[in-house]
């Protein structure tokens, strides 16, 4: 299978395993003849519904599945031949549910006929296509940054950082008031990766664009990289004692609750699972967001962003025409509006009836600034690597392992082929 070389630099980025979690939820139709089955993960629920309830032309059985459990079960029921017709798929490479390596199965079908897909930008077509054909739909962009309670901070008289000797302060003062200042819910795997994924940026690819290629030819280790680095900060954090008790007991849904109710005073997180914390919060207005400081001066700071997670069609579907008019459906650009609008992201295509979240204003310059990367696993050459990642952090956390044990697992769990 080949890939189009995907360039780091600026906004056209991917996500792989960033989704967020929730528990499973059967929605819609019955499953009849007249029926497409889909399903999505928690952060899909809210556009799926509006969508699907707004297309006329058949109905649905829908449900929203944990991230860990989509990667296992849909992956299985797509070899079994007993899938869904539509199901959530995550851009690029480097997981089991990945675009990538669901397509190279021949598992998903073509949607390079579809309209929409003349539209996708240039940069973007590594998160969306393989061997120039597109095999998944994706209505925009998210970036990770660090979801804060606006309410908290003015309490406490802090301001969002900009740099990360500023981070440390701002999570001391809150710390002496009494606040959380970091809800880590690392429970829940996927979060796991989200700070290393915000610091990466800044200790690594700031300092060296062509990381990726290097990796590739293997003349670059994350051993030997500023991997060390953000792992190193990352565990400052909890040394410092800026996150909350036990993270590795800790889940996405308790930690979106600290936040929203003030307990703790943010969590880094990707901008796709903003509506959920909105939806805990006593008002939405009460949670904004900005870029985690991965750097020691502001322009040294760079941020993640990417293609934010989507669906695909079933290529051994029995209903593979409907499947494929429903995702051309989606393509429309106020579809592609209104999802992007639900999820807080930036559009795939953008018009004049677009609508960007305030929150997301103080990403932008970052991302005109080609000042942005794409989410770590996106150009990782397997599906290993990514769980890998979760396992050691976690361990790092439980002080099971160490820094250069946790790097050396993820360059030996790398050059698997």
């Amino acid at each position: 299978m080949t890939i189009d070389k995907l360039s780091r630099r600026g906004f056209l980025a991917l996500t792989g395993g960033v989704a967020a979690t929730a528990a499973l939820a059967a929605c819609g139709g019955s499953g009849s003849g007249d029926t497409l089955r889909l399903i999505g993960v928690a952060d899909q629920q809210k556009p799926l519904d509006q969508l699907t309830k707004a297309y006329k032309k058949i109905g649905f059985s829908t449900s929203y599945a944990p991230t860990d459990q989509v990667q296992t079960s849909v992956r299985t029921q797509l070899g079994a031949g007993n899938a869904p017709d539509v199901h959530v798929v995550y851009p690029g490479n480097g997981s089991a549910m990945s675009m990538a390596q669901i397509a190279d199965a021949n598992l998903l079908a073509d949607l390079s006929d579809q309209e929409w897909t003349k539209k996708i930008p240039e940069n973007f077509k590594p998160a969306f296509q393989m061997d120039g054909k597109t095999y998944i739909y994706s209505a925009g962009a998210s970036v990770i940054g660090a979801i804060y309670n606006t309410k908290v901070f003015a309490e406490v008289g802090v301001a969002p950082p900009t740099t990360w000797p500023e981070l440390l302060d701002v999570c001391a003062k809150l710390k002496a008031a009494g606040k959380i200042p970091i809800a880590l819910g690392a429970q829940t795997p996927w979060i796991t990766q989200l700070i290393t994924y915000a610091l990466v940026p800044s200790t690594v690819y700031a300092k060296d664009p062509e990381f990726d290629r290097k990796m590739a030819d293997g003349s670059a280790s994350f051993a030997d990289s500023g991997w060390a680095d953000a792992f190193e900060m990352y565990l400052d954090l909890q040394k410092r004692g800026y996150f909350n008790d036990n993270p590795n007991g800790t889940t996405f849904e308790q930690q979106t609750a600290m936040v929203a109710t003030g307990e703790a005073a943010m969590a880094i997180q990707v901008s796709a699972v903003l509506p959920d914390f909105r939806d805990a919060a006593s008002s939405p207005d009460d949670l904004s967001m900005f870029p985690v400081p991965g750097a020691d001066t502001a322009d040294g700071v760079w941020i993640p962003a990417g293609v934010v997670v989507g669906l695909g069609v079933n290529a051994r579907g029995k209903k593979l025409d409907d499947a494929k008019a429903f995702i051309e459906f989606l393509g429309e650009q106020k579809n592609i509006n209104a999802w992007a609008e639900a999820v807080a992201c930036v559009p795939l295509v953008r018009d004049s009836s677009s609508k960007i979240d305030p929150v997301l204003d103080p990403f932008l310059p970052f991302l005109d600034e080609n000042r942005a990367v794409p989410f770590m696993d996106q150009a990782w050459p397997n599906a290993e690597v990514q769980p890998a990642h979760f396992a050691v952090v976690q361990e790092l956390l439980g002080g099971e392992t160490t820094i250069p044990e946790a790097l050396a697992t993820l360059d030996q769990t790398y050059r698997k082929s």
